[in-house]
């Protein structure tokens, strides 16, 4: 028998769920389009047709377009891949295709030193447009899933498994450096998590003993930050797995992030209200009021 006080909540819920996304759709008919110095391409948008591997895949959807990059999804006649396309547009009279290839030399990098990890999106390769080669561009496979919600509960051994993930990663000698975005966690149809984006990744070339001692503190510290940032999530959604609070968390913060945060926050606020006096955010800052969504994955409604 259904409990009437759980069908009533349900049915709250559901109405909550579709006011959001009745206000979110109108916020997102409202914005405008950014600018084209505020976008990766310009102009212009992810090429239709792409080649990885020798195969012709065709762009099914454009999951955002910001100022660093477009991002969108192209399927084959048998897979499905995430494209990149790293900043290309000019400021002014600079040029900044210097920096789209550097961004995605980068994240090949990193995508290769990692690759074979189960939890982490396999790379497929060069990416092609009319037979040539776009060095500002990076693919890897498409996962199908959904970023971790919000208070969303999940099964006993996701957090484990995705500890041994970021164990590997680490491991390998690399950071992850953004891990405290949920969006950077997915959980996949089996309800498996893994663990994407490393464009903004830390890592050190394991050839070069000099850099390893040079630079094997900084390394060592934003593994904690890792560490920190994957409890306070677990901390969030399975929080009877390890016995603390947010509070908790707060007060074990280490001084490092509290020191970013005094740099980070100001900037993300400055950021937000020059994007709204452009009319591409709503006041409210939240990124629904752009023309495409800064979201990794959606949930399938």
């Amino acid at each position: 028998m259904t409990d009437p006080n759980q069908a009533g909540a349900a049915r709250m819920s559901n109405a909550a769920l579709m006011a959001s996304e009745t206000s979110a759709g109108s916020h997102a008919a409202a914005a405008r389009p950014r600018p084209a110095t505020f976008r990766a391409l310009g102009a212009a948008e992810p090429p239709e047709r792409i080649v990885l591997d020798g195969e012709t895949f065709r762009r099914v959807e454009i999951l955002k377009h910001d100022s660093w990059a477009a991002t969108a999804v192209y399927r084959s006649a048998s897979r499905t891949a995430k494209c990149k396309f790293n900043r290309t547009q000019q400021i002014g009279i600079v040029p900044m295709g210097w920096l789209g290839r550097t961004l995605a030399a980068r994240e090949r990098w990193f995508m290769n030193r990692l690759a074979g990890i189960e939890g982490i999106p396999r790379s497929l390769g060069d990416l092609r447009v009319d037979g040539a080669p776009v060095a500002t561009a990076i693919a890897h496979e498409w996962i199908e899933g959904h970023a971790l919600a919000e208070g969303e509960h999940v099964d006993d051994w996701f957090f484990p498994q995705l500890e041994a993930i970021l164990d590997e990663v680490h491991r390998r000698g690399v950071a992850h450096v953004d891990l405290h975005k949920r969006e950077n966690i997915l959980v996949d149809d089996h309800g498996r998590p893994c663990l994407i984006d490393y464009q903004i990744s830390f890592g050190i070339p394991t050839e070069s003993r000099l850099t390893r001692v040079l630079l094997g503190g900084v390394l060592r510290l934003l593994q904690r930050c890792d560490d920190y940032h994957l409890l306070k999530h677990r901390v969030k959604h399975r929080p009877d797995q390890v016995g603390l609070s947010l509070g908790d968390m707060q007060r074990m913060r280490p001084w490092w992030i509290r020191a970013h945060r005094c740099v980070a926050i100001p900037f993300r606020t400055v950021r937000r209200r020059l994007l709204t006096a452009l009319g591409i955010r709503s006041k409210s800052g939240h990124a629904f009021s752009e023309a495409f969504p800064e979201i990794a994955h959606r949930r399938a409604a």
